[in-house]
């Protein structure tokens, strides 16, 4: 018995006083049944599970369950509840809010507070000595780590890569690498030069792209392997950058490449019901064909390009999605993605679907690495493909999905698998979006970016009214001190979209020092409007011959063998 604490069992009464002496005992012993936290690394909420059993007083922590459901029972019988037990409700109201309760709380929290006002204190100085110099305020321990948030599902903050290189575990692309690349490319006639995204550090990280290298050395087959989520019906800039960049692969290295549209994730994650109209399924269907028009106008080559849906085609790759099921844990999946007991069941499962395209065994026929009765070994060809390795383009913040691929990749591939199964990548920085160099773009804020659908009027407002200026606020000041580069929109996204290296070297002189032909804002503005007017006018051309045959065309199943 505990005074104050109420036995409640809906939907009956709440019994007060009920004169047990019990008490509460948390399950510290087998893994399957003991308390847990379950949260990602950084995720904002977490998932308490708290397992325990109520044991008479007197009786030890290893009571069975069977002689403490006897001592409560025969307790409970012999304190009947009787009409003279009021009930306080007063006492039960706290229990119904989020306020803290326990001594421990209160206790923080006052400790929180007290911190709070020593940190206003410093900030503005002792106010009964106006002269008294004001002391610096030191940051707070992890104010770094809370200003740059990266995940699968979100990006925010002034991002450190360098940090993300060191928390994901990739590896930078250095120079010996990027050499070796060049010599594997432009080396080999087939292209003329290096993209300029590798040249400009923009793709700048890795994991085994060194293994991708040697199996072109060694001539050995691998493939590439993207995807889009379609989340609106026009794509912007920020979409169009790693499909510019794998199209560059796939010209350099003459090899298959499958691009995944995760129609089925856009749902889970942001699908509605209707009682009237009930779901929005077919609306994420339909952006998958609408998306697709505008991947392929990117110039793959279409005899070597597989493109599909995972509502079309998920049951091919079904046999892979269950054994990445099997090996994979729920709690390794919510530690990465940080899910909760409060996300469908739906969000949990989808990850294995990302990774099932990894492996060429997904691909029976567009890749010929059936898996007959699970043999790898069917055919010659088949045990060929079957060790096909996997080079996957892609953002940063999408390396969670392909490190847990990576733990298991194993299980999925032939030992002569040449990376034992596991995708290589190279990974991307952020696209910035127009109001400032920070986090990425958004296709729900329409003036955050540039569409494929934008006219050119269009384009031309948004950059002189939204895109962020790291200039001075007057000629004079200008002309004396130059414009930050790391923070001016028009700069970086020239760095993304302006080919010529000499000229974006003498933009970038002339704008930080205040002088030359692009000494301002303006200056700089309006040659960023003349280059992604022509960007994204040739686009829509090569869109427009795109048909809705010509997307079911490269949506069919067939070799690129």
């Amino acid at each position: 018995y505990v005074d104050g604490l109420y036995l409640g069992v809906p939907p009956g009464p709440v019994l007060q006083n009920t004169g047990m002496k019990m008490k509460v005992v948390l399950e510290r012993g087998d893994p399957a049944f003991k308390c847990s936290v379950n949260a990602g690394k950084k995720a904002r909420k977490c998932d308490l599970g708290i397992k325990f059993r109520i044991v008479s007083e007197g009786e030890g922590d290893d009571s069975t369950s069977t002689s403490t459901s006897t001592t409560i029972t025969k307790e409970m019988e012999s304190v009947p509840l009787t009409s003279d037990d009021a009930i306080d409700t007063s006492v039960l109201q706290p229990l119904l809010t989020k306020s803290i309760r326990l001594e421990e709380g209160e206790a923080l929290q006052k400790l929180q507070f007290d911190l709070e006002e020593k940190m206003a204190s410093l900030a503005i100085g002792d106010s009964t000595n106006p002269s008294a110099p004001v002391a610096p305020v030191a940051p707070l321990a992890n104010e770094k780590e809370k200003e740059m948030v990266v995940n699968a599902f979100e990006v925010e903050g002034k991002i450190d890569y360098n940090k993300l290189v060191d928390d994901f575990g990739s590896k930078l692309i250095d120079k010996e690498l990027l050499a070796r690349i060049e010599k594997l490319t432009v080396g080999r006639g087939t292209v003329p030069f290096l993209h300029r995204f590798l040249r400009r550090d923009i793709f700048f990280s890795h994991r085994d792209m060194t293994k991708i290298c040697d199996c072109l050395e060694n001539n050995e087959p691998f493939y590439l392997y993207t995807g889009r989520g379609p989340s609106s019906d026009a794509m912007h800039l920020g979409h169009l950058v790693p499909f510019l960049f794998t199209q560059w692969l796939q010209q350099a290295f003459q090899c298959p490449l499958v691009i995944q549209m995760t129609d089925d994730e856009k749902f889970l994650f942001k699908g509605q019901y209707d009682n009237d109209t009930g779901d929005n399924l077919d609306y994420f269907a339909q952006l998958t064909y609408s998306n697709a028009k505008d991947i392929i106008a990117c110039g793959f080559i279409p005899e070597k390009t597989f493109l599909f849906s995972d509502l079309d085609y998920v049951g091919t790759m079904y046999p892979n999605i269950v054994r990445i099921w099997k090996a994979v844990t729920n709690n390794t999946v919510s530690g990465i993605f940080g899910f909760d007991g409060t996300s469908n069941i739906g969000k949990s499962a989808f990850p294995a679907i990302q990774a099932a395209p990894s492996f060429p065994s997904s691909f029976p026929v567009v890749l010929g690495a059936d898996r007959v009765n699970g043999s790898f070994t069917s055919s010659p060809d088949a045990a060929k493909n079957h060790n096909m390795a996997c080079l996957i383009p892609c953002a940063i913040d999408q390396d969670p999905y392909f490190r847990m691929t990576r733990d298991i990749a194993h299980k999925l591939v032939p030992k002569t698998h040449p990376l034992g199964g596991k995708p290589a990548l190279i990974h991307s920085k952020f696209f910035p979006p127009l109001q400032g160099a920070e986090g990425k773009m958004s296709s729900s804020d329409v003036n955050s970016a540039i569409f494929l659908t934008d006219t050119p009027a269009e384009i031309e407002r948004k950059i002189k009214e939204h895109a962020f200026s790291g200039g001075q606020d007057t000629k004079k000041l200008q002309e004396e001190h130059g414009a930050n580069l790391d923070v001016d929109v028009s700069y970086q996204w020239l760095r993304f979209f302006l080919e010529d290296d000499e000229e974006l070297v003498r933009i970038g002189k002339d704008y930080s020092t205040g002088s030359g032909e692009f000494w301002s804002t303006n200056k700089v503005k309006a040659r960023l409007v003349e280059v992604l007017k022509g960007i994204v006018s040739e686009h829509q051309m090569r869109r427009k011959s795109v048909t809705d045959d010509t997307v079911r065309e490269w949506m069919k199943q067939r070799s690129l063998l």
